[in-house]
């Protein structure tokens, strides 16, 4: 069976950046699973595994805007130096957790003075060019708690990684 809409498939992968530094990969053991075509992978990873069948392996490197996209400067927000601890010593780059009105929401600081912190709250791989190396370990007619999962927004295995475009991350 080929990979194409509507099948469940299963891969192992590794993803890296421009400069070779390994930011995600699937464990040995677990690998990623998701409903193609649902949304639950980033759209260049799925332009590339169509037609794949289990045991293919492919390494192809996907554009920022068939991934997270480019920054969006709009969601760069100034907030007060006073919000962080001050024995914090806050540089470009390093993360942060906050609790928004519908859970946690990440940022990076973008930079930072005495009075204020800008945050970022772009995906952490917008404007990324993201290189994947794929086995696919299985295509298969999805089951039922599958496609249930869908009608939830999600498909739990997706969520767990940066190659999943859900938005939980």
């Amino acid at each position: 069976m080929k990979v194409a809409a509507n099948t469940f498939v299963s891969i192992r992968y590794t993803l890296r950046l421009d400069d070779g530094e390994t930011v995600d990969q699937s464990p040995p053991d677990e690998p990623m699973g998701f409903v193609f075509g649902s949304g639950a992978v980033i759209r260049g990873m799925e332009k590339n595994l169509q037609g794949l069948e289990a045991g293919q392996a492919a390494s192809f490197t996907v554009e920022s805007e068939e991934a997270y996209g480019v920054p969006d400067p709009a969601l760069w927000r100034e907030i007060p130096r006073t919000n962080f601890p001050v024995e914090i010593d806050l540089v470009p780059g390093m993360g942060f957790e906050a609790k928004g009105p519908h859970g946690p929401v990440l940022f990076r600081v973008k930079s930072a003075d005495d009075e204020q912190v800008v945050a970022d709250f772009n995906h952490p791989l917008a404007g990324q060019r993201l290189h994947f190396e794929v086995t696919v370990v299985e295509v298969r007619e999805p089951r039922a708690e599958e496609l249930a999962s869908l009608m939830q927004g999600c498909a739990p295995e997706a969520c767990r990684s940066c190659a999943g475009s859900c938005g939980s991350h």
